[in-house]
């Protein structure tokens, strides 16, 4: 490996990658980023990554000058800064709204089927699927449309989806001073269905939980309601 590249002739590092890609290795519990993350405008990275993703398009040998094409890095590079990768940057972490608990209600509140639209961080490919997310209310309760927006937070961003649990679990403890919260996640990776062992029908479920939700009874009462489809 030369500069960060792999070579034809890098054999061992080209399993390894291809390993880690495969069997979806979580290496950190922290989205990595380096310390330089965001010294560049959006703007700025707009800018550069139009020019690296016209190269890549000139590499496989795609015409820009076609009408359909020559706009193509200018839009991918302002949906992956503005749009699917927008949850890297904190300043872009949405303002969360606490109420009182005024109705001192102490039950689980449960919020389920949150669209989960994410993207691999091993092959760049879209992540997509339901969230359930639960807590018990102490002095403060949550607009619930917040906890889709963490949700969409965390999501936008490369990502794996044991993390992306464990992120969420952790960010919402905070939010909301309590350690009784579920986490579920229900989602399929086109990494799997598209590409490698191609397989159309599998999803993947992860979960993490705390407080309360560690007692058996506690989480088999939030697995049963998320998992009751009854429509109204």
């Amino acid at each position: 490996m030369k500069n960060g590249k792999v070579s034809l002739l890098d054999k061992e590092m080209i399993e390894i990658y291809e390993e880690i890609g495969d069997q979806h290795i979580l290496t950190s519990l922290n989205t990595p980023l380096r310390d330089d993350a965001f010294n560049l405008s959006d703007d700025e990275k707009i800018e550069q990554i139009q020019d690296h993703f016209r190269s890549i398009m000139n590499i496989l040998g795609l015409d820009l000058n076609d009408d359909s094409l020559k706009g193509t890095p200018y839009r991918v590079a302002k949906m992956y800064v503005k749009e699917i990768f927008s949850g890297l940057n904190p300043l872009n972490k949405p303002k969360i709204a606490l109420f009182d608990n005024k109705y001192k209600y102490n039950e689980m509140l449960i919020e389920k089927n949150i669209l989960l639209q994410s993207t691999c961080e091993h092959h760049f490919l879209p992540i997509y699927g339901k969230a359930h997310i639960a807590y018990f209310p102490k002095n403060n309760v949550i607009g619930l449309s917040k906890i889709n927006r963490i949700v969409q937070h965390f999501a936008k961003r490369p990502q794996v989806q044991e993390r992306l649990s464990i992120q969420l679990l952790e960010d919402l403890k905070k939010v909301l001073a309590s350690e009784d919260v579920a986490v579920y996640i229900d989602a399929k990776h086109m990494c799997v269905s598209s590409r490698g062992i191609k397989d159309t029908t599998s999803s993947t479920v992860t979960t993490a939980f705390s407080g309360k939700f560690k007692d058996a009874v506690t989480r088999k009462e939030f697995l049963s309601a998320i998992h009751n489809n009854q429509e109204y």
